[in-house]
């Protein structure tokens, strides 16, 4: 009979996001949202 054990652990640990980091991901968002409408605007009219 053999018995196998795996221990592990996992850590989060909460990243600090720079300023510039912050206002690119604001940007992204923004951009990704702006999209969005745009397929579901084209999606509509069809």
């Amino acid at each position: 009979m053999t018995l196998n054990i795996l221990f592990f652990s996992v850590t989060v640990k909460k990243r600090n996001e720079s300023l510039e980091e912050a206002i690119q991901n604001e940007i992204i968002e923004q951009l990704y949202e702006q999209h969005k409408d745009r397929q579901a605007a084209a999606y509509h009219s069809m």
